[in-house]
């Protein structure tokens, strides 16, 4: 697993980030531990959390998991739980540092924008819990590029740390964030961790176009599977017939499409099996052409991907008066 720059901290981490949003939901803790000591075994040592998986229970499988290892073996991130004010933000670092039984957290990030925010107020709070000790690194998670920078801006004014790295969701069909977030991170050595490569699993080859669904797969509970599927069927149709050409999964292949991109930091892979791990880590083995990664996003028509995103994503963006 190789190691690649935290954006511009002079930091380093793995070019996969393990994410374990299930943890304690899809994942036992046996089997998240024994999740977590392989991808660190194997160099994939930046692991990605929030306080709101699993109203806690997450952090606490990891905590009871990091107490036995050495802090510095693993670069760590976790999200601000409750609001963004900053009550919020100084009390939910202490409640998760518990959870995770360590002392501090590589990186502590800001989940999502909310209406009525105040920035200024909200890089204090984040400056307070560096000068304590408390987070390494600050970042943020859904940000549009313009709130990201005015942040920043405040940071530079009043001399506290910047946001060093934006969590955004990225793949081939989510592409919003290549009008603007993606350039802005690039130019400016903003670290962009990437969620959701797969999206929702239609990247694994489980669904296709004309094809019944699993039984008790998520297409039961999540309409945009299907949407989606019958939406791009042309483009999964050729998406999967060039992993198959090249005999290479079609989940490593949408995650080495990512890290094609050259603002792409790290994706965030989530797994919940131990043989869900080791396809995920053989993907970052995955080595594409610039030709590869021209044909594979030009798959899915980028006019029309640039305005999908994940949850209220593209709203966020449109918000004028976001700040308060």
């Amino acid at each position: 697993m190789r190691v690649v720059p935290f954006g511009r901290t002079g930091e380093h981490v793995s070019e996969m980030c393990l994410g374990t949003m299930m943890f304690g939901d899809r994942c036992e803790e046996a089997e998240s531990h024994r999740i977590l000591s392989a991808a660190v075994e194997q160099g994939a040592t930046f692991i990605d959390t929030a306080a709101m998986y699993c109203d806690g229970l997450t952090e606490e499988i990891i905590g009871r998991w990091l107490k036995d290892r050495r802090r510095d073996e693993v670069f760590l991130a976790t999200k601000v739980h409750k609001g963004i004010d900053a009550q919020s933000i100084l009390s939910s670092i202490d409640e998760s540092l518990a959870r995770l039984q360590t002392d501090y957290v590589d990186l502590y990030l800001i989940h999502w924008p909310v209406e009525g925010m105040q920035p200024a107020r909200i890089m204090e709070a984040l400056a307070q819990v560096v000068e304590q000790g408390k987070a390494r690194f600050v970042g943020c998670c859904n940000y549009p590029a313009w709130l990201l920078a005015h942040s920043n801006a405040i940071a530079g004014e009043n001399g506290w740390p910047r946001l060093v790295c934006n969590q955004v969701p990225y793949n081939l069909i989510e592409r919003g964030v290549e009008v603007e977030i993606l350039p802005q991170a690039y130019t400016e050595g903003i670290a962009i961790t990437t969620y959701r490569p797969l999206v929702l699993g239609l990247f694994t080859g489980k669904y296709r176009p004309g094809e019944p669904f699993p039984a008790g797969s998520r297409a039961d509970d999540d309409p945009r599977i299907e949407q989606w599927l019958n939406r791009f069927a042309d483009a999964f149709t050729q998406f999967f017939a060039f992993a198959e050409a090249r005999q290479i999964h079609p989940a490593q292949l949408a995650v080495a499409w990512l890290r094609g991109v050259s603002a792409v930091t790290s994706p965030i892979v989530g797994v919940s099996s131990f043989s869900q791990l080791q396809t995920s880590i053989d993907a970052f083995e995955v080595e594409l052409s610039a030709d590869d990664l021209r044909q594979l996003a030009g798959m899915f028509s980028p006019a029309e991907v640039q305005e999908i995103g994940g949850g209220r994503f593209p709203e966020l963006r449109r918000i004028i008066d976001l700040t308060g």
